[in-house]
């Protein structure tokens, strides 16, 4: 078996946490998506989602001031427009209505789900420590939805340099966890 070497600057694109989001937030009456591809499970109940969100980023400052935000699942139907909002600010744009998507509101925080979207989870900061050092957020899940109309959506996973991979064949192995 042939070993290569492998740049440690690009390890992130072997350790993909999971699938792309689009987070919601909202912040002096204006909604804003950002595409968000680094979060963890961190608990089960209550769920605790840990995720990095820049500094540089809009959806940050929004995040920092009302301490809420929707995880929105996309399938790999809108891969155009995860990739269209990963590369706008919501500081000039209205990604709603630029990429043509549909805010519901939420039942427990109030920033807005995305119709189009498999899932939503709603949630709230549960602790910024992290924040200063690591634009590290954890978050915790006070309201989940899923579209029960979709069957085996098709999620979307970053690899980086605008490379996806897109989650297919679903296998079921004996398992004693309930």
């Amino acid at each position: 078996m042939a070993r290569k070497r492998f740049p440690i600057s690009r390890v992130y694109r072997l350790m993909e946490p999971g699938p792309v989001l689009l987070v919601t937030t909202e912040h002096k009456g204006k909604a804003n998506i950002m595409t968000q591809s680094w979060h963890t499970m961190m608990e089960f109940e209550p769920p605790l989602v840990g995720c990095v969100i820049s500094g540089r980023n809009h959806s940050f400052d929004a995040l920092v001031a009302t301490k809420e935000c929707v995880l929105n699942i996309p399938t790999v139907e809108l891969a155009k427009q995860v990739v269209g909002i990963g590369n706008c600010s919501g500081k000039k744009v209205d990604k709603f209505k630029k990429f043509k998507l549909t805010p519901l509101p939420a039942s427990q925080v109030a920033p807005p789900l995305i119709a189009e979207c498999y899932a939503n989870l709603e949630c709230r900061v549960a602790d910024t420590r992290m924040v200063n050092k690591y634009n590290f957020f954890v978050l915790e899940v006070v309201g989940a939805w899923i579209d029960t109309a979709m069957k085996n959506p098709r999620t979307l996973h970053h690899q980086g340099k605008g490379v996806f991979m897109v989650a297919g064949d679903t296998i079921k192995l004996p398992s004693k966890m309930k």
